[in-house]
């Protein structure tokens, strides 16, 4: 007779194999887990901790009491663990709300899991489950852990509704999730996983429309993140700063001198430097209705404080800052940083109508016409990317970012010949 153990792990392969069945782009995923029994922990816990392996440490009598109620459950449970990893939810485990992280990443899974509509999933209390997160959809677009979070964060929900979406959704024990800096092998190794699925879903998919919650949650967990201050710094320009040059004295001749003619050293240090700073160039700011005042304030506090940072600001500079609509309504010019700093204490956002993305070029082709700079390397648009964009790329060889901030919402197409950043919003709320 077979024991419990022995009986729980046969029943976690015919879990197995039956998500491979109906989802054969999981089979290297699935792979990657690693299932332990401990007796009387009294239930399951996904350990995350150890750097080349997903171990999912689990109560025998809990897991054979799932099966006997319904074998669906065990199934269910081990696609839930699997999207957990495949999204990457235990990676910002340490940056995060945890209650409330622990609510959106199982909302997340669960809406992927529905969304697949594949026999063997079907569980005790689905209805009620797609009934919620159908409303969720309404309020927070899109149903990724990231975004649920925010929305969760910014509702801020009684204790009581918090603890009925958690029973609802949850089917695993967060506990074994660890910060993210101690599994960066791992996180590596998910999100090259993640990119492959993602890529045999498409294949596999096609245009299904019972699949679209899952890509996004893989877009979600594969995309690119950038750091604000280095994408700024792409547009530095060579140049050169009063300041003594350490790099290129020559500390020999120096003491060598010293030592020969008493005070008199026979050189002396470069009181110039080349550098690498931003000098030129244009951010225009989406004051349309849809663009709120707090979130563009936000937006220009995070520029002017990496770019008043000595490291990355020459003394003299000439970036102007356009306010727009569906016309450029104010540009002020700024060649400092105390004049930087006037704007950001007694600047006053102007326009609030519709956005068209044209006339702010056409501005700027006339003032690098005019001879208004000598070098332009960018603008960045900071906007909500609902406009008219240019039929053609610029003139005049600077580089064009379109930075939106991350919301709820999916981002329109961008044209081709622009960079597109997304900001997160709480790299905005870090100033």
């Amino acid at each position: 007779m077979e024991s419990v153990e022995e009986l729980a792990a046969k029943v976690w392969r015919l879990s197995r194999d039956s998500l491979l069945i109906h989802l054969r782009f999981l089979d290297v995923a699935l792979s990657e887990l690693e299932f332990r029994a401990q007796s009387g922990i009294g239930q399951v816990l996904c350990d995350m901790s150890t750097p080349r392996a997903v171990i999912v440490f689990y109560d025998p009598q809990v897991l054979l009491r799932l099966y006997k109620a319904n074998p669906n459950n065990v199934t269910r449970l081990h696609l839930h663990i699997l999207l957990h990893c495949i999204f990457g939810h235990s990676y910002k485990y340490n940056k995060v709300e945890q209650e409330l992280w622990n609510i959106a990443a199982d909302m997340a899974v669960e809406n992927a899991a529905l969304g697949l509509q594949i026999s063997g999933l079907e569980t005790e209390h689905d209805r009620e489950r797609r009934e919620i997160l159908e409303q969720w959809r309404k309020r927070a677009g899109a149903l990724t852990a990231d975004r649920i979070y925010r929305k969760l964060k910014e509702d801020r929900l009684k204790s009581e509704e918090l603890l009925t979406l958690g029973s609802l959704f949850c089917r695993d024990v967060h506990d074994g999730w660890k910060p993210a800096e101690t599994l960066e092998i791992t996180e590596a190794q998910w999100k090259k996983i993640s990119e492959r699925i993602r890529a045999e879903l498409k294949s596999f998919s096609g245009d299904k429309s019972n699949d679209k919650s899952l890509l996004q949650n893989l877009e979600e967990a594969v995309k690119e993140t950038y750091d604000y201050g280095d994408f700024l710094r792409k547009f530095s320009v060579s140049g050169e700063e009063m300041q003594i040059n350490d790099d290129e004295f020559d500390y020999v001749y120096y003491t060598y001198g010293l030592s020969l003619y008493g005070n008199l050293p026979l050189v002396e240090p470069l009181e110039y430097k080349d550098v690498n700073k931003i000098k030129e160039f244009v951010v225009a700011i989406d004051t349309s209705g849809s663009c709120r005042g707090s979130v563009v304030q936000a937006f220009l506090n995070k520029t002017y404080h990496i770019l008043k940072s000595s490291e990355n600001f020459f003394r003299k500079v000439n970036i102007h800052i356009l306010q727009c609509d569906s016309k450029v309504r104010r540009d002020t010019k700024i060649t400092s940083d105390e004049e930087f700093e006037r704007f950001m204490r007694e600047g006053q956002l102007e326009g609030f109508g519709s956005t068209d993305f044209r006339p702010v070029f056409d501005y700027v082709d006339k003032a690098v016409e005019s001879g208004e700079f000598e070098n332009l390397k960018g603008l960045i648009y900071f906007t909500d990317g609902y406009g008219v964009f240019p039929a053609r790329k610029p003139p005049h060889g600077y580089d064009t970012a379109f930075v939106f901030l991350e919301d709820n919402y999916e981002k329109p197409p961008i044209p081709p010949w622009a960079i597109k950043l997304v900001l997160p919003a709480e790299e905005l709320e870090e100033e």
